[in-house]
């Protein structure tokens, strides 16, 4: 079984667009967010969010790098490798906007909360996902999801951004 194509860059941008409204009328505005993309996939769609949000509310949203490969506790041998995370803004007491693009057994998620508190300790951490495909192995739950995707352990989605951000299954 090949590729196969479950949301179009057209319906991504519908759906970033939609979750960037939902995070302003939350918020009520954006004065104290910040916005962490998720090392690989999830900055480039931090990214599509804050600019998102930006046009809403008028005002640029820098976007922080997240590297929670450190705070992994599926990684096997040696040493620990030394955090990575390119962080733009100050989190300490602001309400800090988590995205990545994938929510599966929740193991990131957990690994993003450690690796985040390391820059301080936000007011609040609401998660927003692209794509939730279920299967948890830890009790996560998105605050803002684009779209629920029921999938087989087995299979992968793939969020391309090479692409606007189209949505694959494979497998």
């Amino acid at each position: 079984m090949g590729k196969t194509l479950v949301l179009s860059p057209e319906r991504v941008r519908r759906t970033i667009t939609r979750l960037a409204y939902e995070v302003v009328e939350r918020h009520r505005g954006a004065e104290e967010l910040v916005v962490v993309g998720i090392r690989r996939r999830g900055v480039a769609l931090a990214e599509a969010v804050a600019d998102e949000i930006g046009q809403i509310e008028g005002r640029a949203l820098p976007v922080s790098e997240l590297d929670t490969t450190p705070y992994r506790d599926d990684l096997s041998g040696g040493e620990a490798p030394e955090e990575q995370s390119v962080m733009r803004a100050e989190i300490a007491g602001r309400d800090v906007l988590l995205v990545d693009d994938v929510l599966f057994t929740g193991r990131t998620a957990r690994a993003a909360l450690d690796a985040l508190v390391q820059h301080g300790r936000p007011r609040t951490i609401q998660l927003a996902i692209l794509v939730d495909r279920g299967h948890r192995e830890y009790p996560i739950r998105p605050d803002y999801v684009g779209r629920s995707l029921q999938t087989k352990p087995r299979e992968r989605v793939v969020v391309d951004p090479e692409s606007d951000f189209a949505v694959y299954v494979d497998g």
